[in-house]
């Protein structure tokens, strides 16, 4: 039960990067943070305690399923990938407007047009 409530934390705090930081690299920061709650929920709710790993045997019984876990090796890359095509066009941005601050890049913007 602990680990749900520290998961559901984790993702609250990535959340709240998202919503509440005006920094473009804390708002990526955060998603990270969610994807990574997302991941070892995931994690946590398709394994069980006492079961095995699915390795070919004899004596196994119960085993992982292992499904979720390939899904979530998955969600990892797309996460990296995602987080760095965010930071490359944080990067540019911050080429183009000198700041890395929403509400100055948008002020800037808007002074251009």
């Amino acid at each position: 039960m602990i680990e749900r409530i520290l998961i559901f934390l984790l993702f609250i705090i990535g959340f709240a990067a998202i919503v509440a930081m005006p920094n473009i690299i804390k708002k990526i920061f955060g998603l990270n943070l969610m994807n990574a709650a997302v991941v070892l929920l995931f994690i946590l709710e398709g394994s069980r305690i006492g079961d095995q790993a699915p390795i070919l045997g004899d004596g196994v019984k119960h085993i992982v399923d292992p499904i979720p876990q390939a899904l979530m090796l998955t969600a990892i890359v797309i996460g990296v990938c995602i987080s760095a095509l965010a930071l490359a066009l944080a990067v540019r941005l911050y080429k183009a407007t000198g700041s890395l601050d929403i509400n100055v890049i948008t002020k800037r913007l808007e002074s251009e047009h």
